[in-house]
């Protein structure tokens, strides 16, 4: 669950960079890319899609809301220890408010998606994510391949 996390924020933080370092960034775009995605690969029908979208889009909010106050503890190290110590108790606070808005999330999904096509929906979510990730490794390189992989 915590890996889980933590590769949540971590494409979280690469959405942020990648929307600053490509000016040309539509979110309207992006969400319509992600929710086409992840109909097609969950096998959503349509109107399994329309009850399950705008909680999707909702909890979507909301956790950007905490990984911007978690992003704003992480940016800038604080001179002291009980500073610092703060910091870790309130990014260990909103790192817990994720995961429990994710599980009231989860269980409101379950209402209007089986189990089984909910699963279908975090695995898609993950691979758009992952796949985004890469196109953007690979437009930063400007060399058709991503950062940092090797020539076969």
């Amino acid at each position: 669950m915590k890996r889980l996390l933590i590769i949540w924020m971590l494409i979280m933080n690469m959405g942020v960079m990648t929307m600053q370092a490509n000016p040309k960034f539509d979110p309207e775009r992006y969400n319509a890319e992600l929710q086409q995605f992840i109909t097609r690969e969950a096998a959503l029908s349509p109107q399994e899609a329309a009850k399950f979208f705008p909680l999707f889009r909702e909890m979507q909010t909301k956790q950007r809301a905490l990984f911007q106050q978690m992003h704003r503890y992480k940016r800038i190290k604080p001179t002291d220890e009980k500073s610092c110590r703060e910091n870790i108790k309130k990014c260990d606070e909103l790192d817990l408010q994720i995961k429990e808005l994710q599980q009231l999330y989860h269980n409101k999904f379950l209402k209007v998606i089986s189990a089984s096509k909910l699963y279908d929906v975090l695995k898609a979510e993950d691979k758009f994510h992952r796949q985004m990730f890469s196109r953007g490794a690979v437009r930063r390189n400007g060399n058709g391949r991503a950062a940092g992989r090797p020539r076969n």
